[in-house]
């Protein structure tokens, strides 16, 4: 098994943990590919109550592997990223993120469909799509206006700002503020814990409930973005951009 995601099952609850700390954790087509069939594995197995989300103590993720995008880009909606949203929006188990160091482009879009988000004060979220000459993605577009207004959301989308995990929690992004990343961590499987213990088939359809009221609102939003994210990719723009800064 590839080891670019770290996978513990415990007790009803599944951990999975980025595991490529000489990249920051940056996702490649391949980490999407086995992150998508870990999380349809969790949603079939009946052994899965819990999934919690996290990077380790040091860093969420740096997002998009600028590399890979350029040598491998997405060329259509069953490319791996666009599948693994596909899978995250299908979930119907709690799904908790727990956040330290950067969390960058899809590092934080990821978040919004998170069911809770925990943060530790190194956390610092930003989605740089506009200077990359690329646009929003995994709904966020959508997401964030109504999570934050569209003043908010703006400052985010299209100024590039950065939220530390203070103010991640103050803006409502994320729930729970740690002094650190073990904290942090440590929290979200208390969390975990506390989920596990209710009764799991009413839990499973209170989340489907949650989220059933823009369900196809947002599926059809990933799709516009995805149509028009990989269009941007194959701009002069964005491969300026891109190979700006990746280095060799």
């Amino acid at each position: 098994m590839n080891d670019l995601i770290e996978h513990d099952l415990d007790n009803g609850l599944l951990t999975l943990t980025f595991n490529r700390p000489d990249k920051l954790n940056a996702l490649n087509s391949a980490m999407y590919t086995l992150l998508g069939d870990l999380l349809q594995s969790a949603q079939d197995n009946p052994q899965v109550d819990v999934i919690v989300i996290t990077g380790g103590s040091q860093c969420f993720s740096a997002g998009n592997d600028l590399k890979d995008f350029l040598d491998n880009p997405p060329s259509d909606m069953d490319s791996p990223v666009f599948r693994l949203m596909r899978v995250v929006m299908a979930l119907d188990k709690p799904l908790i993120a727990a956040v330290s160091g950067a969390a960058i482009g899809i590092g934080t879009t990821l978040l919004l469909h998170c069911d809770q988000v925990l943060v530790s004060r190194t956390a610092k979220l930003r989605m740089p799509f506009v200077p990359l000459g690329l646009c929003p993605e995994f709904g966020s577009s959508l997401l964030l206006p109504r999570m934050l207004g569209h003043a908010r959301a703006a400052r985010l989308l299209l100024c590039n700002e950065l939220l530390t995990g203070e103010q991640a929690v103050q803006w409502g992004l994320a729930n729970e503020l740690h002094d650190d990343g073990e904290q942090c961590l440590a929290a979200a499987r208390q969390l975990a814990a506390k989920l596990q213990g209710l009764p799991q088939a009413a839990l499973r359809v209170s989340k489907r409930l949650l989220k059933d009221a823009h369900r196809q609102e947002l599926e059809a939003t990933v799709q516009r973005e995805g149509l028009l994210f990989i269009e941007r990719l194959h701009t002069p723009d964005a491969k300026a951009a891109l190979r700006a800064l990746v280095k060799d």
